[in-house]
Protein backbone atom coordinates (compact mmCIF):
# COMPACT_ATOMS: atom_id res chain seq x y z
CA UNK A 1 0.00 0.00 0.00
CA UNK A 2 1.06 3.44 -0.90
CA UNK A 3 1.14 6.24 1.67
CA UNK A 4 1.55 10.16 0.57
CA UNK A 5 0.03 13.32 0.36
CA UNK A 6 -1.81 16.06 -1.79
CA UNK A 7 -1.91 19.74 -2.68
CA UNK A 8 -4.23 21.57 -3.71
CA UNK A 9 -2.11 24.32 -4.15
CA UNK A 10 -4.01 27.36 -2.56
CA UNK A 11 -2.70 30.67 -1.49
CA UNK A 12 -5.18 31.74 1.56
CA UNK A 13 -4.28 33.82 4.27
CA UNK A 14 -3.12 32.55 8.04
CA UNK A 15 -6.11 33.63 10.17
CA UNK A 16 -3.90 33.82 13.06
CA UNK A 17 -1.60 36.36 11.44
CA UNK A 18 -3.39 37.68 8.62
CA UNK A 19 0.02 36.87 6.13
CA UNK A 20 -0.60 35.71 2.82
CA UNK A 21 1.69 34.23 0.94
CA UNK A 22 3.02 35.16 -2.21
CA UNK A 23 2.70 33.53 -5.08
CA UNK A 24 6.65 32.72 -5.43
CA UNK A 25 6.56 31.63 -1.52
CA UNK A 26 3.54 29.62 -2.27
CA UNK A 27 5.32 26.96 -5.13
CA UNK A 28 8.56 26.95 -3.31
CA UNK A 29 6.58 25.75 -0.04
CA UNK A 30 5.07 22.87 -2.56
CA UNK A 31 8.32 22.29 -3.21
CA UNK A 32 10.04 21.77 0.03
CA UNK A 33 6.79 19.89 0.95
CA UNK A 34 7.20 17.58 -1.72
CA UNK A 35 11.58 16.68 -0.72
CA UNK A 36 10.04 16.76 3.10
CA UNK A 37 7.58 14.08 2.09
CA UNK A 38 10.63 12.05 0.20
CA UNK A 39 12.73 12.79 3.57
CA UNK A 40 10.12 10.94 5.91
CA UNK A 41 9.46 7.98 4.25
CA UNK A 42 6.23 8.92 2.48
CA UNK A 43 5.40 7.01 -1.18
CA UNK A 44 3.82 9.85 -3.03
CA UNK A 45 3.68 13.53 -3.74
CA UNK A 46 0.54 14.97 -6.02
CA UNK A 47 -0.36 17.93 -6.95
CA UNK A 48 -3.18 19.39 -8.14
CA UNK A 49 -4.06 21.70 -11.43
CA UNK A 50 -5.91 24.84 -11.14
CA UNK A 51 -5.98 27.86 -13.65
CA UNK A 52 -7.98 30.30 -11.10
CA UNK A 53 -6.56 32.42 -8.44
CA UNK A 54 -6.15 31.46 -5.31
CA UNK A 55 -4.66 28.43 -6.63
CA UNK A 56 -0.89 28.24 -8.29
CA UNK A 57 -0.40 25.02 -9.81
CA UNK A 58 -1.08 25.64 -13.13
CA UNK A 59 1.36 23.42 -14.43
CA UNK A 60 1.77 20.35 -12.95
CA UNK A 61 4.45 18.59 -14.84
CA UNK A 62 6.36 21.56 -14.67
CA UNK A 63 6.63 21.53 -10.78
CA UNK A 64 6.98 17.76 -10.90
CA UNK A 65 10.01 17.61 -13.08
CA UNK A 66 11.43 19.89 -11.11
CA UNK A 67 10.50 17.50 -7.74
CA UNK A 68 11.64 14.96 -9.24
CA UNK A 69 15.26 16.38 -10.27
CA UNK A 70 15.77 16.32 -6.75
CA UNK A 71 14.40 13.17 -5.42
CA UNK A 72 15.55 9.74 -5.62
CA UNK A 73 12.51 7.67 -4.48
CA UNK A 74 9.01 9.59 -4.44
CA UNK A 75 6.43 8.68 -6.66
CA UNK A 76 5.28 11.77 -8.14
CA UNK A 77 1.39 12.38 -9.10
CA UNK A 78 -1.58 14.50 -9.72
CA UNK A 79 -4.53 14.88 -7.30
CA UNK A 80 -6.10 16.10 -10.71
CA UNK A 81 -5.39 16.72 -14.28
CA UNK A 82 -7.98 17.89 -15.85
CA UNK A 83 -9.23 15.95 -19.23
CA UNK A 84 -11.64 18.26 -19.95
CA UNK A 85 -9.53 21.28 -20.64
CA UNK A 86 -6.36 20.14 -21.75
CA UNK A 87 -5.57 18.35 -24.96
CA UNK A 88 -5.30 14.62 -24.81
CA UNK A 89 -2.53 14.63 -26.63
CA UNK A 90 -0.57 17.16 -24.97
CA UNK A 91 -1.19 15.28 -22.03
CA UNK A 92 -0.06 12.23 -23.71
CA UNK A 93 3.03 13.98 -24.78
CA UNK A 94 3.98 15.77 -21.10
CA UNK A 95 3.44 12.82 -19.18
CA UNK A 96 5.54 10.30 -21.34
CA UNK A 97 8.20 12.87 -21.08
CA UNK A 98 8.12 13.37 -17.33
CA UNK A 99 8.18 9.33 -17.27
CA UNK A 100 11.32 9.00 -19.10
CA UNK A 101 13.08 11.82 -16.57
CA UNK A 102 11.72 10.22 -13.65
CA UNK A 103 12.79 6.94 -14.95
CA UNK A 104 9.01 5.62 -14.49
CA UNK A 105 8.43 7.24 -10.99
CA UNK A 106 5.18 9.07 -12.47
CA UNK A 107 1.38 8.85 -12.63
CA UNK A 108 -1.49 10.62 -13.54
CA UNK A 109 -5.22 11.43 -12.24
CA UNK A 110 -7.98 12.34 -14.37
CA UNK A 111 -10.32 14.46 -13.20
CA UNK A 112 -13.26 16.89 -14.68
CA UNK A 113 -12.78 20.07 -12.38
CA UNK A 114 -15.47 21.31 -11.05
CA UNK A 115 -14.81 25.03 -12.13
CA UNK A 116 -17.24 26.56 -14.45
CA UNK A 117 -15.68 29.76 -15.73
CA UNK A 118 -12.48 27.85 -16.55
CA UNK A 119 -13.97 25.91 -19.23
CA UNK A 120 -14.32 28.86 -21.89
CA UNK A 121 -10.76 30.15 -21.05
CA UNK A 122 -9.68 26.62 -22.61
CA UNK A 123 -12.39 26.62 -25.16
CA UNK A 124 -14.96 24.32 -23.57
CA UNK A 125 -18.76 24.51 -22.13
CA UNK A 126 -18.47 22.88 -18.09
CA UNK A 127 -22.05 21.24 -19.41
CA UNK A 128 -20.08 19.33 -21.75
CA UNK A 129 -17.82 17.78 -19.08
CA UNK A 130 -18.45 14.11 -19.20
CA UNK A 131 -18.73 13.80 -22.75
CA UNK A 132 -15.29 15.51 -22.77
CA UNK A 133 -13.82 13.28 -19.94
CA UNK A 134 -15.25 10.11 -21.91
CA UNK A 135 -14.16 11.18 -25.11
CA UNK A 136 -11.04 12.79 -24.37
CA UNK A 137 -9.50 9.75 -22.09
CA UNK A 138 -10.32 7.41 -24.77
CA UNK A 139 -8.11 9.26 -27.16
CA UNK A 140 -5.66 9.51 -24.58
CA UNK A 141 -5.53 5.90 -23.91
CA UNK A 142 -4.62 5.23 -27.48
CA UNK A 143 -1.88 7.49 -27.95
CA UNK A 144 -0.36 5.57 -25.30
CA UNK A 145 -0.64 2.12 -26.78
CA UNK A 146 -0.73 2.79 -30.32
CA UNK A 147 1.77 3.69 -32.20
CA UNK A 148 0.14 5.26 -35.29
CA UNK A 149 -3.85 6.95 -34.16
CA UNK A 150 -6.77 7.67 -36.62
CA UNK A 151 -8.87 9.81 -34.60
CA UNK A 152 -11.89 11.47 -35.22
CA UNK A 153 -14.74 12.71 -32.73
CA UNK A 154 -16.68 15.90 -31.05
CA UNK A 155 -14.18 17.99 -29.84
CA UNK A 156 -11.20 18.30 -31.61
CA UNK A 157 -9.88 18.39 -34.29
CA UNK A 158 -9.23 14.59 -36.38
CA UNK A 159 -6.25 12.83 -36.37
CA UNK A 160 -4.72 11.23 -39.53
CA UNK A 161 -1.31 8.66 -38.74
CA UNK A 162 -0.66 10.41 -35.97
CA UNK A 163 2.20 9.47 -33.05
CA UNK A 164 2.72 10.65 -30.01
CA UNK A 165 6.31 11.56 -29.04
CA UNK A 166 8.19 10.46 -26.83
CA UNK A 167 6.51 7.27 -26.80
CA UNK A 168 6.07 5.49 -22.81
CA UNK A 169 8.95 4.73 -21.00
CA UNK A 170 10.08 0.63 -21.41
CA UNK A 171 5.87 0.78 -23.41
CA UNK A 172 3.62 1.11 -20.23
CA UNK A 173 1.97 4.17 -20.12
CA UNK A 174 1.46 6.12 -16.85
CA UNK A 175 -1.14 4.03 -14.74
CA UNK A 176 -4.08 6.07 -14.36
CA UNK A 177 -6.40 6.92 -11.65
CA UNK A 178 -9.40 8.45 -12.63
CA UNK A 179 -10.71 10.81 -9.50
CA UNK A 180 -14.45 11.57 -8.54
CA UNK A 181 -16.02 13.44 -5.72
CA UNK A 182 -19.66 12.17 -6.89
CA UNK A 183 -20.24 10.94 -10.05
CA UNK A 184 -21.07 7.43 -11.10
CA UNK A 185 -19.67 7.63 -14.71
CA UNK A 186 -16.42 8.48 -14.31
CA UNK A 187 -16.20 5.38 -11.85
CA UNK A 188 -17.69 3.55 -14.83
CA UNK A 189 -14.90 5.19 -16.99
CA UNK A 190 -12.02 3.82 -14.51
CA UNK A 191 -14.06 0.25 -14.45
CA UNK A 192 -14.48 -0.06 -17.91
CA UNK A 193 -10.58 0.64 -18.81
CA UNK A 194 -9.17 -1.23 -15.68
CA UNK A 195 -7.95 1.86 -14.37
CA UNK A 196 -7.71 2.88 -10.55
CA UNK A 197 -10.53 4.56 -8.93
CA UNK A 198 -9.68 7.37 -6.48
CA UNK A 199 -12.30 8.57 -4.19
CA UNK A 200 -11.66 11.69 -3.09
CA UNK A 201 -13.34 11.81 -0.05
CA UNK A 202 -12.90 14.70 2.14
CA UNK A 203 -15.75 16.72 2.10
CA UNK A 204 -18.73 14.29 2.08
CA UNK A 205 -20.15 11.54 4.36
CA UNK A 206 -18.47 7.85 4.07
CA UNK A 207 -21.58 6.65 3.09
CA UNK A 208 -21.82 8.78 -0.53
CA UNK A 209 -18.09 7.35 -1.29
CA UNK A 210 -19.16 3.62 -0.36
CA UNK A 211 -21.72 3.69 -3.28
CA UNK A 212 -19.22 5.13 -5.74
CA UNK A 213 -16.45 2.79 -4.89
CA UNK A 214 -19.09 -0.44 -4.59
CA UNK A 215 -20.27 0.67 -8.49
CA UNK A 216 -16.64 0.68 -9.95
CA UNK A 217 -15.85 -2.52 -8.00
CA UNK A 218 -18.91 -4.56 -9.61
CA UNK A 219 -18.07 -2.97 -13.03
CA UNK A 220 -14.55 -3.49 -12.60
CA UNK A 221 -15.50 -7.14 -12.16
CA UNK A 222 -18.11 -7.41 -14.77
CA UNK A 223 -15.48 -5.91 -17.14
CA UNK A 224 -13.65 -8.84 -16.88
CA UNK A 225 -10.45 -7.43 -14.90
CA UNK A 226 -10.40 -9.23 -11.70
CA UNK A 227 -12.99 -9.97 -8.56
CA UNK A 228 -14.26 -6.68 -7.07
CA UNK A 229 -11.80 -6.83 -4.61
CA UNK A 230 -8.76 -6.59 -7.20
CA UNK A 231 -9.74 -3.43 -8.31
CA UNK A 232 -7.34 -0.91 -7.64
CA UNK A 233 -8.80 2.25 -5.03
CA UNK A 234 -6.97 4.84 -3.64
CA UNK A 235 -8.89 7.80 -0.98
CA UNK A 236 -8.29 10.53 0.07
CA UNK A 237 -8.03 12.54 3.73
CA UNK A 238 -7.23 14.95 5.63
CA UNK A 239 -5.32 15.66 9.03
CA UNK A 240 -4.04 18.03 11.77
CA UNK A 241 -2.05 16.30 14.61
CA UNK A 242 -0.40 17.70 17.98
CA UNK A 243 0.76 15.37 20.68
CA UNK A 244 -2.61 15.79 22.16
CA UNK A 245 -6.01 16.45 21.19
CA UNK A 246 -6.90 19.57 22.51
CA UNK A 247 -3.91 20.96 21.55
CA UNK A 248 -4.75 19.86 17.82
CA UNK A 249 -8.06 21.23 17.96
CA UNK A 250 -7.68 24.45 19.41
CA UNK A 251 -4.19 25.35 16.92
CA UNK A 252 -6.88 23.83 13.59
CA UNK A 253 -9.77 25.51 14.52
CA UNK A 254 -9.25 29.31 13.33
CA UNK A 255 -8.14 27.68 9.99
CA UNK A 256 -10.67 25.52 9.54
CA UNK A 257 -13.57 28.25 10.31
CA UNK A 258 -11.82 30.46 7.76
CA UNK A 259 -10.89 28.14 5.17
CA UNK A 260 -12.09 28.38 1.56
CA UNK A 261 -13.14 25.19 1.15
CA UNK A 262 -14.85 24.62 4.07
CA UNK A 263 -15.03 27.24 6.59
CA UNK A 264 -18.17 29.35 7.62
CA UNK A 265 -20.08 25.96 7.13
CA UNK A 266 -20.46 23.00 9.86
CA UNK A 267 -18.33 22.93 12.71
CA UNK A 268 -15.71 21.46 13.18
CA UNK A 269 -17.00 18.73 15.19
CA UNK A 270 -19.48 17.99 12.80
CA UNK A 271 -17.10 18.14 9.86
CA UNK A 272 -14.81 15.44 12.09
CA UNK A 273 -17.81 13.54 12.67
CA UNK A 274 -19.29 13.00 9.48
CA UNK A 275 -16.21 13.38 7.12
CA UNK A 276 -12.82 11.80 7.02
CA UNK A 277 -11.14 15.09 8.43
CA UNK A 278 -9.19 14.03 11.62
CA UNK A 279 -7.94 16.74 13.99
CA UNK A 280 -6.11 15.18 16.82
CA UNK A 281 -3.05 13.20 18.14
CA UNK A 282 -1.10 10.77 15.97
CA UNK A 283 -3.20 7.70 17.59
CA UNK A 284 -6.40 9.19 16.56
CA UNK A 285 -5.41 9.63 13.35
CA UNK A 286 -4.02 6.04 13.00
CA UNK A 287 -7.54 4.69 14.19
CA UNK A 288 -9.47 6.86 11.90
CA UNK A 289 -7.82 5.79 8.79
CA UNK A 290 -7.95 1.98 9.65
CA UNK A 291 -11.68 2.19 9.75
CA UNK A 292 -11.71 3.10 6.12
CA UNK A 293 -10.78 -0.42 5.31
CA UNK A 294 -13.40 -1.02 7.50
CA UNK A 295 -16.03 1.14 5.55
CA UNK A 296 -14.58 0.68 1.49
CA UNK A 297 -12.40 -2.93 1.42
CA UNK A 298 -8.67 -3.24 1.04
CA UNK A 299 -6.92 -0.48 -0.72
CA UNK A 300 -4.03 0.50 -2.62
CA UNK A 301 -3.18 4.51 -1.97
CA UNK A 302 -3.96 6.73 0.75
CA UNK A 303 -3.03 10.68 0.19
CA UNK A 304 -3.66 13.47 2.87
CA UNK A 305 -4.48 16.67 2.64
CA UNK A 306 -1.97 19.18 4.83
CA UNK A 307 -0.80 22.24 3.26
CA UNK A 308 -4.69 23.99 2.74
CA UNK A 309 -6.01 26.89 4.44
CA UNK A 310 -3.27 29.24 5.20
CA UNK A 311 -0.92 26.51 7.39
CA UNK A 312 2.24 27.63 7.35
CA UNK A 313 4.86 25.99 6.21
CA UNK A 314 6.86 25.32 9.14
CA UNK A 315 3.77 23.32 10.94
CA UNK A 316 3.00 21.64 7.40
CA UNK A 317 7.04 20.25 7.77
CA UNK A 318 6.34 19.25 11.68
CA UNK A 319 2.65 17.58 10.73
CA UNK A 320 4.80 15.67 7.82
CA UNK A 321 7.46 14.57 10.56
CA UNK A 322 4.56 13.15 12.74
CA UNK A 323 3.17 11.19 9.69
CA UNK A 324 6.13 9.61 8.59
CA UNK A 325 7.87 8.91 11.77
CA UNK A 326 4.94 7.71 13.94
CA UNK A 327 1.57 7.57 11.22
CA UNK A 328 2.85 5.67 8.48
CA UNK A 329 4.43 3.22 9.86
CA UNK A 330 2.05 1.90 11.80
CA UNK A 331 -0.73 2.10 9.16
CA UNK A 332 1.65 0.18 7.20
CA UNK A 333 1.56 -2.46 9.41
CA UNK A 334 -1.78 -2.90 10.40
CA UNK A 335 -3.11 -2.38 7.08
CA UNK A 336 -0.87 -5.22 5.83
CA UNK A 337 -2.42 -7.62 8.51
CA UNK A 338 -5.06 -9.81 7.28
CA UNK A 339 -4.50 -8.16 3.56
CA UNK A 340 -6.03 -11.17 1.25
CA UNK A 341 -3.11 -12.26 -0.87
CA UNK A 342 -5.14 -12.01 -4.20
CA UNK A 343 -5.52 -8.47 -3.30
CA UNK A 344 -3.07 -6.36 -5.57
CA UNK A 345 0.08 -3.95 -4.55
CA UNK A 346 -0.20 -0.46 -5.29
CA UNK A 347 0.51 -0.62 -8.92
CA UNK A 348 3.92 0.95 -9.88
CA UNK A 349 5.92 1.52 -13.15
CA UNK A 350 8.65 -1.56 -12.57
CA UNK A 351 6.06 -3.95 -11.39
CA UNK A 352 3.81 -3.06 -14.74
CA UNK A 353 6.78 -3.10 -16.93
CA UNK A 354 7.66 -6.77 -15.19
CA UNK A 355 4.20 -8.35 -15.82
CA UNK A 356 3.72 -6.82 -19.57
CA UNK A 357 7.32 -8.51 -19.89
CA UNK A 358 6.25 -11.98 -17.78
CA UNK A 359 2.36 -11.83 -19.46
CA UNK A 360 1.67 -9.45 -22.08
CA UNK A 361 -0.56 -7.77 -19.91
CA UNK A 362 0.62 -4.31 -18.28
CA UNK A 363 -2.52 -2.98 -17.92
CA UNK A 364 -4.73 -4.97 -15.76
CA UNK A 365 -2.98 -4.62 -12.74
CA UNK A 366 -4.76 -7.71 -11.08
CA UNK A 367 -3.70 -9.60 -13.69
Amino acid sequence: MQFGIFTVGDVTPDPTTGTTPTEHERIRSMVAIALKAEEVGLDVFATGEHHNPPFVPSSPTTLLGWIAARTERLILSTSTTLITTNDPVKIAEDFAMLQHLTEGRVDVMMGRGNTGPVYPWFGQDIRQGIPLAIENYALLHRLWREDVVDWNGRFRTPLQGFTSTPRPLDGVPPFVWHGSIRSPEIAEQAAYYGDGFFANNIFWPRKHFQKLIRLYRERYAQYGHGTPEQAIVGLGGQVFMRRNSQDAVREFRPYFDNAPVYGHGPSLEEFTRETPLTVGSPQEVIEKTLTFRESFGDYQRQLFLMDHAGLPLKTVLEQLDMLGEEVVPVLRKEFAAGRPADVPDAPTHAARAARRDAEGAPDDPAA
